[in-house]
């Protein structure tokens, strides 16, 4: 929760914008393995949850589950649910702050490229909203929301 917490403060959002509405939003990743963490977005409003491997409340992962990237189906029941009433869940997707509809990852490619420094030196964003990296809309996340 510390590391997440630390890039929280520190973090400067980039700006995107949404495909449907045309409305602009910060944003900012997380790279889970260089945070050793999985994450999950609410079905319902997009938030993002990040889950620390070093909180002494995460589960062991189960056999099949992939570490540092999106959360396998089978974490899902340890997680409380969102202020919002969604549950997150995996194959849910960040949504737009002001329309509430869901991002496409194939169009963010376009800004979180653009606002990344790495770009310039070769780097690629992954296109989609399961891998490694997750995204963070307008600061709208949770930290190691478990239920025990």
């Amino acid at each position: 929760m510390f590391l997440v917490a630390s890039l929280l403060r520190m973090r400067e959002l980039a700006t995107g914008t949404c495909e449907h509405c045309g409305q602009t939003f910060g944003s900012w990743l997380v790279h889970c393995g260089f945070s050793d963490c999985s994450y999950a977005h609410c079905d319902k409003c997009g938030m993002t949850a990040i889950l620390s491997y070093w909180d002494k409340r995460m589960p062991k992962l189960p056999p099949g589950c992939p570490s540092q990237q999106e959360i396998c189906v089978e974490l899902e029941k340890y997680m409380l649910p969102c202020e919002c009433g969604g549950v997150f869940k995996k194959g849910a997707s960040p949504r737009c702050p002001h329309c509430g509809q869901i991002l496409s990852a194939h169009i963010a490619t376009s800004y979180v490229e653009a606002n990344a420094p790495g770009t310039k030196k070769g780097w690629r964003w992954q296109g989609n909203w399961h891998d490694t990296y997750c995204i963070v809309i307008e600061n709208r996340v949770v930290n190691d929301n478990f239920k025990m």
